[in-house]
């Protein structure tokens, strides 16, 4: 259980280190396994910015202070190559122990390319793949590709987020094909059917690996999502009904009915109506409302909610009740803003 990790800034648009430790916090308390810093929902443009590295060196501190087994921790990299192989050594030497590799900069790049790209990157981190929506900055990605990414030997998981049935389906069927669906983990990115990706057992079995023999099938053990980046202890609950459901092959009713509710909900807070420009203020919104976030400043003035998208929000938090951890938030905020 993965939450993607926002970015914490003042009304100036400046890191504001007291609550950007909170969230990290927050999301270590609430069971998530881990936290994943400098993706998309951190905003790519830390890095214009100059803040990569500081942001990630603030939350591997504040992993490696909390009580308790430390979460793993993952590291967005991005850019061509050179600047790939700049963040995952950054990642590496802060103790990162993978990096989450965004090709969305290489669209016009072959798929030897990306793989050799891919490899590059590999050499220096463990590299968990990740296939980013094309509406936000990912590219299109087909089987093939992927069934040749699986086959690098330090490729560890893969986040699949293409908010597309057909084409996670691709992303299943190679790493089954492939024959390494024992050593790289599937998590799901499909913010808007995150019960459904977590429900499916055994993804990819009809296919065979190189070897002329059946594989093992595929499936996703968790999930990598900004949806998690709120509401965090409710999505704990939620991993552990799904993996329960799966472990007794009886899901209940009420599980698909909350599956819709969090799409529901999802739809309406990453503005989905407006192809998603809302996504980042609507993920703030929700955290301002519980007082972890100041604001709903993102470090581009542009980047604002839709028109409706805060009456959406309202809407699904005044008929959703059921989804937020506010209780929880309220009853340890104080300690995480220490």
């Amino acid at each position: 259980m993965i939450p993607a990790h926002p970015l914490a800034l003042t009304r100036a648009r400046k890191l504001d280190e007291r609550r950007q430790r909170a969230l990290t916090r927050y999301y270590l308390a609430a069971g998530a396994g881990g936290i994943a810093v400098g993706v998309h929902t951190t905003q790519f443009a830390i890095r214009a910015a100059g803040l990569y590295e500081p942001v990630l060196a603030l939350a591997s501190e504040t992993v490696v202070e909390g009580r308790g087994k430390p979460g793993v921790r993952i590291a967005g990299i991005t850019g061509r190559t050179r600047q790939a192989l700049r963040e995952a050594r950054i990642a590496r030497d802060l103790g990162y122990d993978a990096g989450l590799l965004s090709l969305g900069a290489l669209h016009d790049a072959t798929t030897p390319q990306l793989i050799a790209h891919a490899r590059a990157v590999a050499e220096v981190i463990p590299v968990f793949g990740f296939y980013l929506q094309p509406a936000v900055g990912g590219r299109v990605l087909d089987a093939g590709f992927w069934r040749r990414f699986a086959m690098i030997e330090n490729v560890v998981a893969i986040k699949i987020a293409p908010f597309d049935r057909y084409r996670t389906l691709d992303v299943v069927r190679a790493v089954a094909e492939s024959g390494r669906a024992r050593e790289i983990a599937l998590y799901t990115g499909n913010d808007d059917n995150i019960v459904g990706d977590l429900l499916m057992e055994g993804w990819g079995g009809w296919g065979t690996g190189g070897r002329g023999r059946r594989e093992r099938p595929a499936r996703m053990v968790g999930g990598l999502l900004g949806h998690w980046a709120f509401w965090t202890r409710r999505a704990v609950e939620l991993l552990e009904a799904c993996r329960g459901a799966v472990k007794a092959r009886a899901v209940p009713a009420g599980l698909l009915t909350l599956g819709a509710q969090i799409t529901e909900a999802n739809g309406a807070i990453f503005d989905a109506a407006n192809g998603f420009a809302g996504c980042i203020p609507g993920i703030h919104e929700i955290l301002r409302g519980q007082g972890l976030l100041a604001g709903r400043w993102c470090l581009d003035e542009k980047e604002v909610l839709s028109p409706g998208q805060l009456a959406a929000i309202g809407r699904v938090r005044r008929s959703l009740p059921h989804l937020n951890d506010d209780v929880f938030v309220n009853e340890h905020r104080d300690d995480w803003l220490r």
